[in-house]
């Protein structure tokens, strides 16, 4: 007799192939998709009692984050870095606004002070937005634009040297070049020293978000047969994601041969007996992001060299992950995975795994440093990144392997735990 989650993954594969088989108009297209959408719900509703036990991000830690990063301004050379809204404003105030094409941003400067350029019209919702973590408010006139007030408050603090945060956009950057003597550097070296090494909180946050999505993918698939899409794959990780409380579930679901290109080919392909299925999916717990990635046959056994394929791209995450330790370079563990799957017969250089090796990972899903054959970034306990090698062979199938890794003292870490066959993920 099947279980419980086994009838309603049925109850839900019937729902899919009829809504699949042809519309007969679009309230009942909508219909369908209601019910599908309910039926996913309560396929997954036995995994809302699982609590994430941590606690999000405290306003007193923001503090601390702004005083080191003003710290930091002076041990790059700069007086003051400009910040525009997204990740790095929100993990240094926990404030967040929309961008537009009129500028909105934060002036941090090395003595620790604060100012908020925005739209004069704005200033009474910035000033709500900004009461927690306070500061000037540096009010610009839709006919002065921003640049002329922003040098005239660059000047008044004196600022010499002032650093842009990687997002900031260059027509910013540059119309300010053009009112003020001072000079503007690109923030990069500053930012990876800001964020790249994550405190205990920030480490367990992560772990946390990264265990949970390893349960959510074993979970869906446990309720995956042939005949269902890749889409559905999506759809059914979007509601294990959500019945955690999780946030923003993304998910890149490849049948066969779609996944021999990294990224995928989204045409519709029903997983067959035999194919190999690449699901690449996470979502956010409390700002921190998860990104997970398993290889397996649903059903049935691939070919031969997809089977080698799989057993050499475990081997080349684990050659990876043997390679971190404090004082290592990124560039180095990026070599290791490549030079297993070279020995395993299946080419070196990017002519089995056509990607670098993995990308840092905290509040952004993919941030600096980066496991890649050019990075010279030395690694430092408290540095979280991907590992994420794979093969592809286009037209027939692609491998790949994802776990997140941190570098810890004496090596590494990871979160959850590791792929084991290709029978399951």
């Amino acid at each position: 007799m099947p279980s419980p989650l086994d009838r309603r993954a049925l109850l839900l594969a019937s729902a899919s192939t009829m809504a699949a088989c042809g519309a007969v108009g679009r309230k009942e297209d909508a219909a369908r998709a209601t019910d599908a959408e309910a039926a996913r719900a309560e396929l997954f509703s036995h995994l809302r009692g699982v609590a994430h036990g941590q606690s999000p991000i405290a306003a007193e830690e923001r503090v601390a984050r702004r005083a080191r990063a003003a710290r930091l301004l002076a041990a790059h050379g700069a007086d003051a870095v400009l910040v525009e809204p997204g990740a790095t404003m929100s993990w240094l105030t926990g404030v967040s606004f929309g961008r537009s094409e009129r500028l909105f941003a934060l002036l941090l400067c090395a003595d620790g002070s604060q100012a908020w350029i925005c739209p004069a019209f704005e200033a009474s919702r910035v000033r709500a937005k900004i009461a927690e973590c306070g500061g000037e408010i540096v009010a610009w006139q839709e006919h002065e634009h921003p640049s002329r007030p922003l040098a005239a408050e660059l000047e008044r603090r004196r600022v010499g040297v002032l650093l842009v945060e990687n997002s900031v956009r260059h027509v910013h950057a540059g119309r300010l070049a053009r009112e003020w003597n001072g000079r503007i550097a690109l923030g990069d070296a500053w930012l990876v020293d800001l964020r790249a090494r994550k405190d205990a909180h920030e480490l367990a946050l992560l772990r946390r978000a990264n265990e949970l999505t390893q349960l959510a993918l074993s979970t869906v698939a446990r309720t995956l047969r042939p005949g269902l899409s890749g889409d559905e794959v999506a759809a059914r990780m979007a509601a294990a994601h959500a019945a955690l409380s999780m946030k923003g579930s993304w998910c890149l679901a490849l049948v066969g041969e779609r996944a021999a290109l990294p990224h995928g080919d989204n045409s519709p392909r029903p997983i067959a007996r035999g194919d190999l299925l690449l699901v690449d999916t996470g979502a956010t717990l409390l700002e921190y992001q998860s990104d997970h990635t398993r290889t397996w046959c649903v059903e049935g056994e691939p070919e031969d060299e997809a089977r080698r394929a799989w057993v050499a791209t475990r081997d080349a995450q684990q050659a990876a992950y043997a390679a971190i330790k404090p004082g290592a370079r990124c560039k180095d563990v990026d070599a290791a995975a490549r030079a297993t799957l070279e020995r395993a017969g299946f080419g070196g250089g990017y002519e089995a795994l056509t990607h670098r090796l993995g990308h840092g990972i905290g509040v952004e899903g993919h941030e600096d440093p980066y496991f890649d054959g050019g990075s010279e970034v030395v690694l430092e306990p408290g540095m979280t990144f991907s590992d994420e090698p794979g093969v592809y062979r286009e037209g027939r199938f692609g491998v790949r392997l994802e776990d997140i890794v941190v570098v810890v003292e004496g090596g590494a870490d990871h979160f959850g735990t590791w792929p084991k066959d290709w029978e399951a993920p």
